[in-house]
């Protein structure tokens, strides 16, 4: 089983076994050493956790109590503000904008003296499955550097997979925490739609976005959770945690629990990450859960109503980067709108234009009922769909990607199979459902596995509880031999 390592290092920070600034040192010796090889970091702050870190010791000097997320090294995607830190969304067009305040998740964390490590890498404007559309390169996987990270919470599974990170949060539009985390062979889960704020969070697509944390444990991933899930009147669409904290919930008995499994889900994809999934099947079925076999036709349209919506979006929410209010600006110009083509041409990247254009072409005039319309009729067809699946099982068992992770460059040769890496993921986020990563294995190359457990909304406990205990009765999971390691 995964050892919850944010508990160790607490245990081992109370103790005195070593105090908050080794423990924050080794990470940034850490960093220093791997992230040229990783690329998991754009903006390192070292000052920053340095401060923080003398903070924790001068309270643990003191005989006060620390919080268990107090004095850990983390990191936040690129996406996430953070007052007075660059945030560049990984885009030229704002390479060197930095926010006047903190996202919420950020001053949550912030609060409770988590120590950060800096800003992590990611697709530009979340847009991506590789992390090869960002401005300054993509991140690479910790299980060999040949091969993508995954995208876009890219930097954030890099760094924690690659163990120069203890945990960080990401965001998830349509799968951005959970493939990467499926990639690098950790723990990623993407929160029910307003269970955590969103606040500070740089949109894409706003109704599908959802910030969630990204770990090498569950019981980390409930540890985070349980810190961030808080109602913030900031965000319109905040709802904050029901019910206690998840971590009460772990450990719980599982026997008798109805697992679902979706033939559709089994579509398409490769055969040792099917033989992986169905393994892990059977150890649910060893602790007693009960499998229960369905349809879900509606799958099918999932995918091109995720990029249809998700497009719309994306081409409101870009409106405001013009060159006048802040960001990158172009040079040589006649006008304010040669000023504006200039500066969007040459400001976003080839993904991001491609998305905007297919996303103002479907809110266009002629074009709306056919296409934005059409899906958002559809989106209310998935959602009814799974509410009516959860009315016979308590969770859902898929893939969480079809593959494993691909090799740097591939995403760029094949556009479209990358596109279909969502195919399982994007349900999740047109519903506004919880659901978890967890390692199930690995391919005959040694690249990891991932398997997801997807939760009526708010059921963040029942899910993951379940993924804890497959995390417990599997054979132990290794990660990559990066940075420090205690």
């Amino acid at each position: 089983m995964n050892e919850s390592k944010i508990a160790q290092l607490h245990k081992g920070l109370v103790n005195k076994e070593f105090s908050c600034m080794e423990l924050t040192e080794k990470y940034i010796e850490a960093i220093n050493k791997d992230n040229e090889a990783l690329n998991a970091y754009v903006t390192v702050t070292p000052e920053t956790a340095v401060e923080t870190a003398r903070k924790v010791d001068e309270k643990i000097a003191g005989g006060k109590e620390i919080g268990l997320l107090e004095g850990i090294p983390m990191t936040l995607k690129d996406n996430i503000s953070t007052n007075g830190i660059r945030t560049t969304c990984c885009s030229k067009i704002l390479e060197d904008y930095t926010p006047i305040y903190d996202a919420t998740v950020w001053d949550i964390l912030k609060k409770q003296n988590a120590i950060l490590l800096g800003k992590t890498n990611m697709d530009e404007f979340a847009m991506g499955s590789s992390c090869e559309n960002s401005y300054f390169g993509g991140a690479k996987n910790p299980h060999d550097l040949g091969h993508v990270a995954g995208g876009s919470s890219c930097g954030v599974a890099s760094a924690v997979g690659g163990n120069i990170a203890v945990y960080g949060l990401g965001s998830d539009t349509g799968g951005s925490i959970r493939q990467p985390a499926s990639f690098c062979g950790i723990v990623g889960m993407k929160p029910t739609y307003g269970a955590v704020s969103r606040f500070g969070l740089i949109a894409y697509a706003s109704s599908l976005d959802q910030i969630g944390p990204i770990t090498t444990s569950v019981e980390d991933t409930a540890i985070v959770f349980d810190a961030i899930a808080q109602y913030d009147k900031m965000d319109s669409t905040s709802q904050g945690r029901k019910g206690a904290p998840v971590c009460d919930s772990l450990k719980n008995d599982i026997k008798g629990m109805k697992i679902g499994i979706a033939k559709e889900y089994f579509e398409g994809i490769r055969d040792d990450v099917r033989k992986s999934v169905e393994d892990a099947i059977k150890v649910y079925q060893t602790l007693g859960a009960e499998i229960v076999y369905f349809d879900l036709p509606s799958l099918k349209y999932a995918l091109p109503v995720y990029y249809i919506i998700a497009c719309a979006e994306a081409s409101s929410n870009l409106g405001r980067y013009d060159g006048i209010r802040y960001g990158y600006k172009a040079v040589d110009y006649k006008d304010v709108n040669d000023m504006v083509k200039k500066t969007r041409s040459t400001g976003f990247g080839e993904e991001v234009k491609r998305r905007i254009l297919l996303g103002t072409y479907v809110l266009s005039s002629g074009y709306y009922d056919a296409y934005y319309k059409k899906a958002q009729n559809l989106r209310g067809k998935i959602v009814q769909d799974f509410r009516n699946v959860f009315e016979s099982c308590d969770v859902i068992l898929a893939p969480t990607v079809p593959m494993t992770a691909f090799e740097n460059g591939h995403a760029v040769s094949d556009p479209v199979e990358t596109y279909q890496t969502d195919i399982c993921t994007v349900p999740v986020n047109i519903c506004g459902l919880p659901a978890v990563s967890v390692p199930c294995g690995f391919d005959s190359d040694g690249l990891p596995i991932g398997m997801q457990l997807i939760g009526n909304s708010f059921e963040e406990a029942r899910i993951l509880n379940a993924a804890w205990q497959y995390e417990n009765a599997a054979d132990k999971y290794k990660a990559a031999g990066f940075g420090v390691k205690y």
